[in-house]
């Protein structure tokens, strides 16, 4: 089945969010910053889409794989120099983070520093998020995405930065150039991020 990798506009938020939610579902992080299974399925697709909403949109970096089924995949990225957000994005943000992280925010907050205190100052691109609908996931959609804007990176000569929030996914992204650069230990002894970086091909 053809797999086609798009960028996506405002009206492709609600379908990026409910496939963004459903692939964070069991993430490490997010069910420590989230512990209730309940709450975070009801919450994680507000998060998704406020986030894509108010930052990653104006930055053009919001793709989508999609096939004759519908979305399977989608990623959040930040061109060099973007990935910051300013307050005036964050503010809208605040109901969504209130209601995914409940009772948890002041954890949430304390990663996002840690985040930023690790985060290379080289310009790059920056994958903040990329998942799979847990329902096609092997079925290309993430190789898709990735390949999509890597290839762009390699045009561009520009370096490529995420933080896998999961063990399993490293050899992956091993596949596409990405190495290891350190480990971020999370704030309270919650399980850590491991940075990674890319060089252009």
């Amino acid at each position: 089945m053809p797999i086609d990798v798009r960028p996506a506009g405002r009206a492709a938020v609600p379908n990026l969010a409910r496939v963004l939610g459903r692939a964070f579902f069991d993430d490490p992080v997010m069910c420590w910053l989230q512990p209730d299974p309940a709450r975070r399925r009801a919450a994680l697709p507000g998060f998704f889409a406020a986030v894509a909403r108010h930052h990653f949109l104006a930055g053009g970096g919001v793709e989508l794989a999609s096939s004759e089924s519908g979305v399977g995949a989608a990623a959040l990225w930040d061109p060099p120099g973007r990935w910051q957000q300013s307050p005036r994005e964050q503010i809208p943000m605040l109901p969504a983070l209130l209601r995914a992280f409940r009772g948890r925010l002041g954890v949430a907050r304390a990663l996002g520093e840690e985040m930023k205190a690790n985060h290379p100052e080289e310009p790059h691109w920056y994958l903040a998020m990329i998942g799979s609908d847990p329902q096609v996931r092997g079925g290309g959609f993430g190789n898709a995405l990735l390949r999509s804007r890597l290839d762009r990176c390699d045009a561009e000569g520009a370096p490529a930065y995420l933080e896998s929030s999961n063990p399993d996914n490293i050899g992956y992204y091993h596949r596409f150039g990405f190495e290891v650069t350190g480990e971020i230990a999370m704030p309270g002894g919650g399980p850590p991020l491991w940075p990674m970086w890319r060089q252009p091909l």
